[in-house]
């Protein structure tokens, strides 16, 4: 008889293992589980139990626990079209020509250490030069921005549940945080050549060159400035900038919120602090 309901119970659950395995669930209910036996088969029911009980709790694909009236589903695929929106928004607009030349907050000028230089250049009637290399390190930084939104969308696959809720319900800039602690290093990997190549196509280096050449021929301090860094670290700065003022955005403007799913989980008592 006991084998008999065990037969019967096994086949059951092979029906719903073949369904589930053409699931993009699968691999995370059997990480999830790490009970299931590569015949298909129980040892027990218990055992059965103990990993459909798993599955619910866990709220994997929005089934079992839900936060402030949000399933789990909800908050991953809410958190991930905001992030998606923001950055392809933040890299639209500083991409192009004149996207940080031509925006006081994020345009990027000499070194502080290369201030004076700038101030004795201009005395001397030389502030064409100065000029032409200010312009060339944000041409540099625009085509840098080219390539982060892949970077940024493999960081939004990667996104686990914990990831979403902890976003959703952190401060005004959890998101742009998440995306320093994931993308910081693959970014400025990215930026680093792209940014060489560019810094070379403009002349960039070599106004450069001219420019810390002349100051240091009238200078006792020497500037050594290593400008590729510089240019790098400012050009992801002003990115990390573009991207969290899009999602303040998001956060505080619900006109902003231009999707159902947005809507929902922006609009929730969890977004705005609730439990």
């Amino acid at each position: 008889m006991v084998n008999n309901i065990l037969f019967a119970f096994n086949q059951t659950w092979n029906n719903i293992f073949y369904v589930l395995a053409n699931s993009t669930l699968m691999k995370k209910i059997i990480l999830l589980s790490g009970l299931f036996v590569g015949s298909g088969s129980f040892s027990s029911c218990e055992t059965a139990k103990q990993v459909l009980e798993g599955v619910a709790n866990s709220g994997i694909g929005g089934v079992g626990t839900t936060n402030g009236g949000l399933s789990n589903l909800d908050i991953v695929n809410g958190l991930r079209e905001a992030l998606t929106v923001g950055t392809q928004n933040s890299t639209s607009k500083l991409s192009v020509v004149d996207g940080y030349f031509k925006n006081a907050a994020l345009k990027i000028l000499l070194p502080p250490e290369a201030q004076q230089v700038e101030s004795t250049l201009r005395k001397l009637g030389m502030g064409s030069m100065v000029d032409k290399a200010v312009l060339s390190m944000n041409r540099a930084a625009e085509d840098a921005a080219k390539g982060a939104g892949t970077i940024f969308m493999n960081s939004i696959r990667q996104m686990s549940i914990n990831d979403a809720v902890g976003i959703l319900r952190g401060g005004d800039f959890a998101a742009t945080n998440y995306f320093k602690g994931k993308t910081t290093e693959q970014l400025t990997q990215s930026f680093r050549p792209v940014i060489n190549q560019a810094l070379a196509n403009v002349n960039a280096t070599k106004y450069w060159s001219d420019v810390v050449t002349v100051y240091n021929q009238f200078s006792k301090t020497k500037v050594t400035t290593d400008l590729s860094a510089y240019v790098t670290q400012r050009a992801m700065d002003g990115l990390f900038y573009q991207v969290g003022l899009e999602e303040q955005k998001i956060r505080q403007n619900p006109v902003a919120r231009t999707t159902e799913i947005l809507k929902k989980v922006f609009g929730s008592q969890l977004a705005q602090g609730g439990s």
